[in-house]
């Protein structure tokens, strides 16, 4: 994965999707098996890496050839109040992502590539997509997203050929619902979050209905608590529920 990252550094600084670098905060978790593909993993606010490791280990353990990349786009370690509220932040921050993903893309064009994103990290993932050209990313999941559920995600959904994915929760009541009723989502104050209460489709033509189609949503239900998904906040990293609803989401193309 050293030579990836060096190989990914160097196409930045090319200037690909029209970015001048790529930034030095993405951190490599090898696969033992050949990869097939990438995962790019945008954790929530604060600077922890809990759905990048959890993802890792579930793709391990259930032996998909898929490497991850943890995309490092926090303001700092801690500072939850700035990821989730700084706007032009996350943007500027997904611009960088999709530089990745477009260098990765011209130099494994047949490789799978998927984006992986918790909470606020939910909002980088989007805005990377929406810098991407159509077809770009073969599916993005999206675990508790903390943006609003009214966000326009046709852009996002030209750059993905085969689903996004979200899975919300009404139980996610504390970050979801006092955390972000006060703080606001990722797109401003008083505005429901998507992660709760799932995205509200905008759909005003008939091309609209066909992007809408790419969007399968997974409201928590209790029948999953068996795998040790509450339906909290971080109820999808949990190691059952990863490799029984997530990881046959990224490794329905890989043999």
């Amino acid at each position: 994965m050293s030579r990836l990252l060096t190989l990914l550094s160097v196409l930045g600084v090319l200037g690909l999707s029209g970015c001048a670098t790529v930034p030095a905060q993405v951190r490599a978790r090898t696969t033992v098996f050949a990869p097939r593909g990438i995962v790019f993993v945008a954790d929530g606010a604060g600077g922890g890496e809990a759905t990048s490791v959890a993802l890792h280990r579930a793709l391990e353990e259930e032996r998909v050839p898929l490497a991850v990349e943890t995309f490092k786009w926090s303001h700092g370690y801690g500072r939850y109040f700035a990821d989730q509220r700084d706007r032009e932040y996350a943007r500027q921050r997904g611009r960088e992502l999709a530089t990745l993903v477009a260098a990765y893309r011209g130099s494994f064009p047949n490789n799978q590539i998927y984006l992986v994103a918790h909470s606020a990290g939910a909002c980088v993932a989007l805005d990377a997509a929406e810098a991407l050209p159509p077809g770009s990313i073969d599916g993005i999941v999206l675990l508790s997203p903390s943006v609003a559920a009214d966000r326009d995600l046709r852009p996002a959904l030209r750059a993905v050929r085969d689903s996004l994915d979200v899975f919300c929760s009404r139980e996610d009541w504390f970050y979801l619902g006092i955390g972000t009723g006060f703080v606001g989502t990722v797109e401003g104050p008083f505005r429901d979050a998507a992660g709760r209460v799932g995205f509200r489709p905008r759909i005003e033509s008939s091309e609209d209905t066909a992007l809408y189609c790419k969007l399968r949503q997974h409201p928590w239900h209790r029948a999953v608590e068996w795998t040790g998904n509450q339906g909290g906040h971080y109820g999808g990293h949990a190691d059952k529920y990863l490799r029984a609803y997530v990881v046959p989401l990224l490794s329905a193309r890989c043999p």
